[in-house]
């Protein structure tokens, strides 16, 4: 048909730099985790231990997966799928949602229903699209396993489920968008499920039954998830694909119910009617500032609860890796590859979480400058200068919004890493390791706050691009590097690696030099900004 083939070459075009990105950087990671899993867990033995101490401790099996033996190829899928999972459902409900209520939401899909194509193709071409990408992150994924060195029989089943989870959950979103009116409303909820998914897959593994000294099954819960469904596969073990069958039904049901609900609403329209709001603001919407934090708070509690959640494990798993590094040196390798040689063991584990903290940290401040640009493309920005509030000022108060953002985001975790802690018996200084780490990774955070905020002054239309790259990339460099037997002046790229050790030296100059480029780049961006027109497209 002309008409789809036309509708799906425009989503090509639109979408090519996000769909490179994505898939590219979900089959760099797994080539990336089969390098380095087979430079650091070469030894069949350190691979077994790791293992033992995954089954003793529900919460390692929350963050990795189900053991399925200690095998090479076996631990590599352990270690990597549910993340790589989680990207394919993550990609796929922002595609979902972006060509079919964000084309509602700005417009143009009126347009196009105005034409031949009408209202169910647009549908039909999202969906093709949709699983086009899905089957190419499969098909590279798999690429990058077989290049990594795993087999390919194995490769080829972690592709497949890979793809088989992003088509479920592109499902997923394309309902989400029938029942919320707006676009960022509908990748809530999108994102919301995902990470529901990966709750309940860890809490299926977490509570699984040991089949064995380094094998187990889960329970139920992961039975409700299609990353869960995926794990199912057992990759490089049993290697079958009966359980994506659930991930392609499940994605059958949401499409039928997305034609049904659809042929039933307005275009535009909502199958959740929107609140009516209040007749006048509250006097906090008077500024900028409070303007941002109604718009973006939720996002950001968001993001102090993931913050929260790697305290919570950096304060109760410290004594039984304690444990299981006296039998195992390499873990304590491991763990200094990601947070840099400091003192005690305890300390050397706090820091490699909350490393993960200021990733953490460094992507809510990147979100709520991204939104300053989401603002400015939709005219509501001009709307807002159009008052007495000069361009200054509104970037001001998403710089004000964004810094506060960052502490919330370490203070929760800080907290919740203090309380764990004391729950599990350690004594007051360890308590204040875990705020002098939280406190940490406050420099590197105000950077990409920063630049992202230079990026958007100078680049507007690219800011969201670059801002999400930069933020990607300098967690892989910087938290991964040393895993990944990345040469050093290539980790020095990124700020976490500049982040001061907790229990070593204080990296004075590299706290230094983070918070100067961080200071540069915001007086840059609040003087830029009024020498620059706005960018509405």
């Amino acid at each position: 048909m002309p008409a789809l083939r036309i509708l799906l070459g425009q989503r090509l075009r639109r979408d090519r730099l996000q769909l490179l990105f994505w898939i590219g950087g979900t089959a760099l990671l797994a080539l990336f985790a089969a390098v380095a899993v087979a430079q650091s867990y070469g030894d069949p033995v350190a691979r077994d231990q790791i293992l033992a101490l995954a089954i003793s401790s529900p919460a390692i099996l929350v963050l990795r997966g189900l053991p399925q033996g200690g095998g090479l190829a076996a631990f590599v899928f352990f270690e990597i799928f549910t993340y790589l999972a989680l990207l394919a459902g993550l990609m796929s409900t922002f595609l979902a949602v972006r060509h079919t209520r964000g084309d509602e939401e700005s417009g143009r899909a009126e347009l196009v229903e105005a034409t031949p194509a009408a209202r169910t193709l647009p549908t039909v071409v999202t969906l093709v699209h949709g699983v086009g990408a899905n089957l190419v992150l499969g098909l590279a994924t798999a690429a990058a396993l077989v290049l990594g060195g795993l087999e390919l029989r194995g490769s080829f089943v972690t592709g497949a489920a890979v793809a088989a989870t992003g088509i479920a959950f592109l499902g997923v979103g394309m309902l989400s968008a029938q029942f919320l009116r707006t676009s960022r409303g509908a990748n809530g909820l999108s994102v919301a499920l995902v990470g529901l998914a990966f709750v309940l897959r860890g809490l299926g593994d977490a509570l699984g039954t040991p089949t064995g000294p380094l094998e187990m099954t889960s329970a139920w819960p992961s039975w409700l998830s299609p990353i869960g469904w995926g794990q199912q596969t057992g990759a490089y073990t049993s290697d079958t694909l009966l359980p994506l069958l659930l991930s392609l039904g499940l994605a059958a049901v949401c499409l039928a119910a997305v034609f049904a609900l659809q042929s039933r609403r307005d275009s535009g329209a909502s199958l959740v009617a929107e609140r009516h709001g209040r007749a006048d603001a509250r006097p906090a919407l008077s500024s900028a500032f409070g303007l941002a934090w109604r718009l973006q708070w939720g996002t950001i509690l968001a993001w102090a609860a993931g913050g929260a959640a790697f305290g919570y494990l950096a304060g109760t798993l410290a004594s039984l890796v304690q444990q299981a590094a006296g039998s195992d040196p390499a873990i304590v390798g491991t763990l200094e590859s990601v947070a840099g040689a400091g003192g005690s063991l305890t300390q050397t584990l706090i820091g490699a979480l909350f490393a993960f903290v200021g990733a953490l940290a460094a992507a809510c401040a990147t979100q709520t400058v991204i939104r300053m640009r989401q603002e400015e493309a939709a005219g509501t920005a001009e709307l807002l200068l159009s008052t007495p509030v000069s361009r200054g000022r509104w970037l001001a108060g998403y710089l004000v919004l964004g810094a506060l953002a960052v502490l919330i985001v370490l203070a929760a975790s800080a907290l919740v890493a203090a309380l764990g802690l004391l729950s599990a018996g350690e004594d007051a200084a360890r308590v204040g390791d875990a705020f002098a780490a939280a406190a940490a990774q406050l420099p590197a955070a105000l950077v990409y706050l920063g630049v992202t905020a230079l990026l958007f002054v100078l680049v507007p239309r690219a800011a969201i691009a670059a801002g999400w790259s930069l933020v990607a990339l300098g967690i892989v460099l910087g938290n991964f590097g040393g895993l990944l037997g990345l040469p050093q002046w290539l980790r020095d790229l990124s700020p976490f690696t500049h982040t001061p050790v907790v229990g070593g030296s204080a990296d004075a100059g590299g706290v230094f030099w983070l918070s100067a480029i961080a200071v540069a780049a915001i007086g840059a961006s609040v003087v830029l900004l009024r020498r620059r027109e706005l960018a509405t497209a």
